[in-house]
């Protein structure tokens, strides 16, 4: 099963999570959706990402012990599938489901997406709901040695062909919603089991087998990480996204560690396929955590971080509320020549790193853009350089560097920059 007749380049969007933590609401994502439209999709973001427990009835409400209440009441249909929150989510009322929504986001010319905790209600098994399509009850295809760790919502489903009907029965659901992505959490490594990390192995592939019987385009999404690289082929057959790392926020440390996840990860991102770098912790962040801040990047380590990710060629998910983006943020997002980056034909190449510094590669054989990309990775200012022939770069063209748009000039042989702390310059050239 190949998925790469759709998402040919790094999904680009917004994610309800670092902001609203559980809490999100309709207006909320309605807002957020405008502000996308009116300043955003036209350089390329266009996914609306309702992230976890929009189905839970009073969500964050208990936030300072939990965040996810145990046993909590969760909305869901007669089947045992998740539906909407009516009180957050009003226009889901009278099995509307997550369509009106879908359906506004989708007029202003965005994609609507969902998070989705692995598996099966646990409440559904206990009141042993039937399975549509199926002639079992969800009691019957649940597994319950198969749990999440941080989150007490869910059962695993058994690796039989009920389990396989139920996932199929979400599919029809969402296909009937709308719903263009899908963020499935607990399942890209189950890390309860420490001996059995990919435990839910199976269930990726129900959720891609499903995906492609409903018929509609979704793209699937794995988290958390990190990902396992032994099982890099797995994700690459049956799912479009996974994550390379554990949830990722605005501290320099996880951002200097990305250098080494993604060159671990670095020859598998190809169209349909990639390897994901977490969300963009960019503006303001966590008033659903109790804790509304800007976040704590500095402008030359969000530089860093775009340039790493476009590079790469990871997804791009803002983690910010949209509708309060200053306009440095704003321009971060909108560099044409940063994300141009994205494509999986423009193939990435860590040629260093250690303490003091990265350098970074890639050669796009479609257009012939060659670009070269130098990291200060010290807590003071660093001198850092390429010598392009040892690299093998040879190029004809004048450099430009993206962020400043200097030039300089085509036969320079060594490319050298003084960066900022934790700042980076990346530079571009054409055969």
């Amino acid at each position: 099963m190949n998925k790469n007749n759709f998402a040919v380049t790094p999904p680009m969007g917004w994610n309800s999570y670092d902001y609203y933590d559980t809490t999100v609401n309709e207006e909320q994502i309605r807002a957020n959706a405008r502000y996308m439209a009116e300043h955003l999709k036209e350089y390329g973001w266009e996914y609306i990402v309702v992230d976890i427990q929009w189905y839970a009835h009073d969500a964050g409400s208990r936030r300072e012990r939990y965040q996810y209440i145990p046993f909590g009441r969760l909305e869901m249909d007669g089947y045992g599938r998740l539906q909407p929150d009516p009180a957050r989510f009003p226009s889901s009322a009278d099995n509307a489901g997550f369509r009106p929504l879908a359906d506004y986001v989708h007029s202003l010319g965005c994609k609507f997406g969902i998070h989705i905790m692995r598996g099966i209600p646990r409440t559904a098994a206990q009141e042993h709901l039937p399975v549509w399509g199926s002639a079992v009850t969800a009691d019957e295809i649940a597994d319950p040695s198969s749990i999440c760790g941080w989150n007490p919502d869910m059962y695993g489903v058994r690796n039989c062909p009920e389990g396989q009907a139920y996932y199929d029965s979400l599919l029809e659901l969402y296909s009937e919603w709308g719903v263009d992505f899908i963020k499935c959490d607990d399942i890209c490594n189950t890390n309860l089991y420490a001996n059995n990390p990919y435990s839910a192995r199976h269930e990726v592939e129900m959720l891609a087998k499903a995906i492609e019987k409903c018929g509609r385009e979704i793209v699937l999404s794995l988290s958390p990480g990190p990902a396992l690289i032994a099982q890099a082929w797995h994700y690459e057959t049956f799912a479009n996204m996974w994550r390379i790392t554990d949830d990722f926020w605005d501290d320099w440390r996880l951002l200097k560690d990305m250098f080494h996840r993604c060159e671990l990860w670095q020859s598998h991102v190809s169209k349909g396929c990639y390897p994901d770098c977490d969300m963009l912790p960019l503006g303001s962040l966590g008033k659903g955590f109790g804790r509304e801040r800007l976040t704590n990047f500095t402008e030359q380590e969000q530089r860093t971080m775009m340039t790493l990710w476009c590079l790469f060629g990871s997804p791009l998910m803002i983690g910010a509320e949209l509708t309060k983006l200053d306009a440095h943020t704003l321009e971060l997002l909108t560099n044409r020549e940063i994300l141009a980056m994205l494509p999986p034909e423009c193939k990435p190449r860590q040629l260093a790193l250690d303490e003091d510094k990265a350098i970074w590669t890639a050669a796009n054989s479609d257009s012939g853009e060659v670009y070269v990309a130098l990291f200060n990775l010290r807590d003071e200012a660093l001198e850092v350089a390429l010598d392009l022939r040892k690299a093998d770069i040879a190029v004809h063209a004048p450099w430009k560097e993206l962020w400043t748009g200097e030039k300089r000039s085509a036969g320079e042989t060594i490319i050298t920059e003084k960066l900022p702390t934790h700042g980076c310059a990346v530079f571009r050239s054409r055969i």
